[in-house]
């Protein structure tokens, strides 16, 4: 479908900002990396090739026993016997000598050196990260432990990879600001054209809900939420929502009580047009850039909010790959300066980059730069 010639000399605006521009390039390529998180890091293989069949564990369930193994509960692709036995084809002897059969195969040593009965050549492709941002690394030392060839970003406390986390919390930073901010915004513009455009009592009694519910508690209410239905994604991002779509309902508001006595929609309304239509067809676009100047507050006012709840213990569970949480780490562990580094680092990047982005956005969808 093609641009309107108004949207084509906004996106020509946008373009003319560099820094907006590669700053939208390296987002969507860090978000885009991110979304296939679990090819990059995982503690499972991408495919297995055993016996001549394909498998693919980072989709499906697989039992042990699919690859030759007792156990009917998910295989541990990182246990040194199911390694073996992916190589070898389920060879007997990998319940007994799995490291030594595999350190065989490594230098080159063939089937019959090692006396292998029955053997058939498997494989396994893995992630880049062979861990996910739940797995504990198998290493030597107290958590948490320092960058080296095997981390590059080094351990948590809980012995868990820093860069498996950041990729998988940085993900879920982003879905989340998406969700909240886009049905936060759509209710806030909402409210604010109803209140603009219709006035008075309407109006009136709006302020005052909005002025009461702006003075709610809302640390306490999500304190008390989650101690009685129990933390989850889903209930952050409805609370963080109920609270949030207040922002922009002042700016949409004032926008269209100032439109409201204009010409055009006084005509409208004399020629019989809907009030829908009036608002949201006529109205709204010439609110736009006020609403798009309000958003950067928004977007890392969600990320901040996230962030700061995962701190203070409030956000998501625990096991949640929350850059909040590591920042808590690096509070709690200063003797682990890479936690503070990477936490600090990855948040600098990413408000930089989505501040340098709705800067561009603001700028195009500016009149006096739209039509100038």
């Amino acid at each position: 479908m093609a641009l309107s010639p108004l949207n084509q000399r906004r996106w020509s605006n946008f373009k003319r900002n560099r820094r907006a521009l590669w700053s939208l390039i390296i987002f969507c390529v860090l978000f885009g990396l991110s979304l296939f998180a679990e090819f990059i890091a995982n503690d499972k293989p991408i495919v297995v090739s055993y016996r001549g069949e394909l498998y693919t564990p980072i989709f499906k369930f697989y039992p042990e026993t699919t690859f030759g193994g007792d156990f009917k509960t998910e295989a541990v692709y990182n246990d040194p016997v199911v390694q073996c036995l992916i190589a070898t084809g389920g060879v007997e002897d990998c319940f007994d000598i799995p490291e030594d059969i595999l350190e065989g195969l490594d230098v080159g040593k063939t089937p019959e050196e090692l006396e292998l009965v029955d053997y058939q050549k498997g494989w396994a492709l893995w992630p880049i990260i062979p861990y996910s941002y739940d797995t504990p690394v198998d290493r030597a030392g107290a958590a948490p432990l320092p960058p080296d060839n095997q981390n590059w970003l080094g351990t948590d406390d809980r012995k868990r990879d820093v860069v498996a986390r950041v990729i998988y919390g940085f993900r879920l930073s982003i879905f989340f600001t998406l969700i909240v901010t886009t049905a936060a915004s759509l209710i806030g513009i909402f409210a604010g054209a109803v209140q603009g455009y219709f006035g008075g009592w309407l109006d009136l009694i709006f302020q005052r809900v909005i002025e009461i519910w702006g003075a709610t508690p809302s640390l306490y209410i999500i304190i008390i939420m989650f101690a009685i239905l129990g933390r989850s994604f889903w209930l952050l991002v409805l609370l963080t929502v109920l609270f949030g779509w207040t922002a922009l309902v002042g700016v949409v508001r004032a926008e269209f009580l100032r439109a409201r006595n204009l010409e055009y929609v006084r005509a409208a309304k004399a020629l019989g047009v809907s009030n829908r239509t009036i608002m949201f067809r006529h109205m709204l676009p010439n609110a736009m850039v006020a609403t798009v100047t309000m958003l950067p507050f928004i977007v890392t006012g969600t990320i901040s909010t996230l962030a700061g709840l995962d701190f203070l213990g409030f956000g998501l569970p625990s096991s949640s790959p929350s850059l909040g949480e590591l920042t808590l780490q690096a509070k709690q562990n200063l003797q682990a300066p890479w936690l503070g580094f990477t936490a600090f680092f990855t948040f600098a990047i990413m408000l930089s980059l989505l501040v340098f982005i709705f800067e561009g956005v603001r700028d195009a969808f500016d009149p006096r730069k739209t039509f100038s």
